[in-house]
């Protein structure tokens, strides 16, 4: 008779490919979270960044918006292609277990047969008493009870047997049907996530087409936002000295680039640092356009730029507020820029920059979530950005790692 698995490993194999198939599947619902994410966030960049076509909008900034699309919509296409990678994976297991399976169903179905049928020539109570007395002796009769005993109880698991092989292989068949569907789903929206991207990029290759003959000129522009932006910081940088050197002062003590804290200050501190990653975005609707640190202009690949924080645009007369709990340290009124609004949260500041209206003055105690200005929105381009950042003392942080899901 044909060795069959026993079933305790048949159990083994289905558990294995269920914790295969359930592993697959908490990676398929995190890139399926990751998906609406960054839809979404196409669609916050529509609405705030595109929507606004009465407003003439020079090339170099419609350049800059394109290149944030561009940026969000090559990561859909990544998280697609991991989907349907995965599906594919998920697929070609399912199918060589529901190939093992099949031909392991059809040998044991054969041997199950086999054993049907020799059960039938024998299955007359008369025959299994002619068997039983004519035994040598009382032992070796009670031996025969035992193997047709044993015998029907390996009937009854062959026949087990079958019915799981039988329930698994359908499982497994409505499970890859389902995969085969979504896949398909998967494909034709990545096609279409892909072929905007390419549409995205080769308006943005036409315009930057058109920028080549100004690069020199551009890159002048840059610079120049960039001197205007250093100079801001050094600002930020010159009030933040004076306050760790006031608050030295009043403790007694000199320590040069950090804030002797108060007791009550320290708590507000620890407090901050508690809830970092979980803090609240300084605005109620926005997208990230200018990440944190040094990198290469979207257009002007050999200007870098450098960013002590993160740029945000937001909607048209959108309320700036503060992150956390903490004192208002500042407002900066700073040649040429709109106002900088800066809070203390012990030894940590966050600023808020590009402010249209201050709500704040220098002194005021303030709470999570609470309105501290109204953001300036540009009458020519019609966006409104807020520049945000986050100090420890006077090292910048980056706001990614602190504000929630940014």
């Amino acid at each position: 008779m044909h060795r069959l698995r026993p079933l305790c490993v048949i159990f083994f194999l289905f558990f294995f490919s269920l914790g295969m198939a359930q592993s697959n599947a908490t990676r398929q619902k995190t890139l399926e979270n990751q998906k609406k994410r960054l839809q979404a966030e196409i669609k916050q960049i529509n609405s705030l960044l595109f929507n606004n076509t009465k407003k003439e909008k020079s090339v170099l900034s419609q350049v800059e918006d394109l290149n944030v699309k561009i940026n969000v919509r090559s990561d859909l296409v990544n998280v697609n292609n991991q989907q349907a990678n995965l599906l594919t994976r998920q697929i070609n297991i399912n199918q060589r277990n529901i190939s093992n399976l099949r031909n392991e169903l059809e040998a044991l179905k054969k041997d199950y047969a086999d054993m049907i049928r020799k059960s039938y020539k024998s299955k007359s109570s008369q025959n299994r008493l002619m068997f039983l007395f004519s035994s040598d002796d009382f032992l070796q009769a009670y031996k025969r009870v035992q193997y047709m005993k044993q015998y029907a109880s390996f009937r009854k698991k062959q026949g087990e047997e079958i019915a799981v092989k039988t329930q698994t292989l359908q499982s497994l068949n409505k499970s890859l049907l389902e995969q085969k569907v979504q896949k398909e789903a998967l494909v034709n929206e990545n096609r279409k996530a892909q072929q905007l991207l390419e549409q995205e990029r080769k308006s943005q290759e036409k315009l930057i087409k058109s920028l080549k003959s100004k690069s020199r000129s551009l890159a002048s522009e840059i610079k120049q936002k960039q001197r205007k932006s250093e100079a801001i910081d050094g600002e930020i940088e010159r009030l933040i000295r004076e306050a760790i050197a006031a608050s030295n002062k009043a403790a007694g003590t000199k320590t040069q680039n950090a804030f002797a804290l108060t007791p009550e200050a320290k708590r507000l501190a620890a407090n901050f640092v508690a809830n970092k990653g979980q803090l609240p975005w300084p605005v109620e609707k926005g997208i990230v356009i200018q990440r944190f640190g040094t990198q290469p202009h979207p257009v002007v690949k050999t200007t870098m730029i450098k960013s002590n924080g993160v740029t945000i645009a937001t909607t048209p007369n959108a309320l700036a507020r503060a992150v956390f709990e903490g004192e208002i340290m500042t407002v900066l009124s700073f040649k040429g820029s709109n106002p900088t609004i800066l809070i203390k949260h012990g030894n940590f500041i966050t600023t808020y920059k590009n402010m249209g209206k201050v709500y704040v003055k220098k002194g005021d105690k303030v709470k999570a979530k609470q309105p501290i200005g109204e953001i300036f929105t540009h009458p020519q381009t019609g966006k409104t950005t807020l520049q945000f950042s986050v100090f420890n003392e006077l090292k910048p942080q980056n706001p990614k790692s602190w504000i929630y899901k940014m």
